[in-house]
């Protein structure tokens, strides 16, 4: 005996992922926004050479939590939670490496 999908796809012929609630629209701005304020010190450390008053230890923890949220969200299959870590683990690598080299 054959079972359907619980959505029924195969029957009603919709194979559209869900639509994206208004809240997942909210995060995924806000995390492009925090992205974006972190830029500025990463230019701080790498284009002005400063890093003075930049904990390398809290800057590796977030990148910890980044490599595991961005674990956590391939095996979800969640984009919006994915695609973020990308970001952040590019953003985290630039200040740990930059406080390192620039210390």
């Amino acid at each position: 005996m054959t079972m359907l999908p619980a959505d029924a796809s195969c029957v009603t012929g919709s194979h559209n992922p869900q639509q994206v609630s208004g809240l997942e629209k909210v995060l995924r701005g806000l995390s492009v926004f925090t992205m974006l304020m972190t830029v500025p010190q990463v230019l701080t450390i790498w284009v002005g050479g400063d890093a003075g008053g930049v904990s390398l230890i809290s800057w590796v923890s977030y990148l910890i939590s980044a490599c595991l949220w961005f674990v956590y969200g391939l095996q979800k299959r969640d984009k919006t939670i994915y695609l973020a870590c990308v970001g952040w683990v590019l953003l985290d690598v630039a200040i740990v490496i930059g406080v390192i080299v620039h210390r």
